[in-house]
């Protein structure tokens, strides 16, 4: 009799709560549950799609940064012809003058009372420690000049190093900024103030500080001087080029060392229209163009590196705490059920 009453009572309900006519079977098919949970559920619900839009984010920022390296690792490849015939075309105007190349205003050597520091960094973040690693190595290499007595100054590449020196007022010469495709204009400019600082006497050295592109998880910051030239490391020194590499979904970078190119054989019968001494002596600002747009490049492929290990973690990051996230939601949805179930239970006993 208990049992019937209960029967009667339930059914009593859902016509109650079942007032409104019944739906269409279109309707009716398209409608979505609705899960009544407590609100630890439902913000843990939230919580895990807002990670996974995340994750969604991170991996398309990832596949951008891909596509950007091989657009740079293209861009290396094209200068690459350009870059070996002034190597082969400066060594062999070298080998012909001799020692006469040691006079001009380029390759002289002087003391060094003021340095000018060229730091190339990045325009954005979310590349880990791309722009702090460069940022620190310039800041000790200012100091170390400071202390040997030597003035310094600095040319700055990029919005984030400007901004970390500018905010603490460091001797600031000239700021340009640093886009994801470096052309020979923005290059040419820089390699402008550099010669021109350095032949009024305004500096006596200028060194280049940039990230060497080693693989996509490593990454190198490099000190190199720029001006003035060493003859012989011009027409001496190699090359290496990279390539970006797919294989089974995971990237990699495949690089390969390039001998220095061979000095063009001038025969010593052979009538220039110009002096040898100013032919070498204008290669010599198309020779640092070419390497300032090179390690521009280098640059921009190692902070997309960055970028792409950055985002990678990131996903891993955002998959692991989903996964957690999960498990507490299917925690909550059955302790939930439990106590519907024990309430239910407990009414049933309170009617008998």
């Amino acid at each position: 009799m208990k049992l019937l009453f209960i029967a009667v009572s339930a059914l009593a309900t859902v016509q109650a709560f079942n007032t409104s006519p019944a739906a269409p079977v279109s309707a009716h098919r398209t409608r979505r549950a609705t899960i009544v949970m407590d609100g630890k559920a439902n913000a843990i619900r939230d919580r895990i799609s807002t990670v996974n839009n995340t994750k969604k984010i991170t991996s398309a920022m990832k596949l951008v940064a891909a596509a950007k390296v091989r657009r740079a690792q293209d861009s290396v490849l094209a200068t690459r012809p350009f870059s070996e015939t002034l190597q082969s075309v400066f060594g062999g105007l070298i080998e012909r003058l001799g020692g006469e190349a040691a006079d001009l205003p380029l390759l002289t050597v002087r003391e060094v009372n003021k340095v000018t520091l060229v730091c190339i960094t990045g325009d954005r973040g979310l590349c880990g420690g791309y722009n702090s690693f460069m940022i620190k190595k310039a800041e000790a290499r200012f100091k170390e000049l400071k202390d040997q007595g030597i003035e310094c100054d600095m040319i700055l590449i990029g919005k984030k190093g400007s901004q970390y020196f500018q905010r603490r007022e460091y001797p600031i010469r000239a700021i340009y900024e640093c886009g994801q495709n470096p052309n020979s204009k923005e290059a040419l400019a820089i390699s402008e103030e550099i010669i021109n600082s350095f032949l009024s006497g305004e500096t006596d050295a200028v060194e280049l500080m940039y990230t060497k592109f080693v693989s996509l998880i490593t990454s190198s910051p490099s000190v190199r001087t720029l001006v003035p030239f060493s003859a012989s490391e011009i027409s001496q020194q190699g090359d290496e080029v990279f390539q970006l590499t797919s294989s089974g979904g995971d990237f990699g970078v495949e690089r390969k060392e390039l001998d220095a190119a061979e000095p063009q054989d001038f025969p010593n019968d052979m009538i220039f229209e110009q002096d040898p001494l100013q032919i070498v002596n204008s290669i010599l600002p198309l020779y640092l163009n070419g390497q300032i747009l090179r390690t521009l490049q280098e640059s921009v492929a190692s902070e997309l590196a960055a970028r792409m290990q950055s985002m990678q973690s990131a996903s891993d990051n955002a998959s692991a705490l989903a996964k957690q996230l999960n498990q507490e939601y299917n925690r909550a949805r059955q302790a939930a059920v439990t106590q519907e179930i024990l309430e239910i239970v407990s009414g049933a006993q309170a009617l008998e």
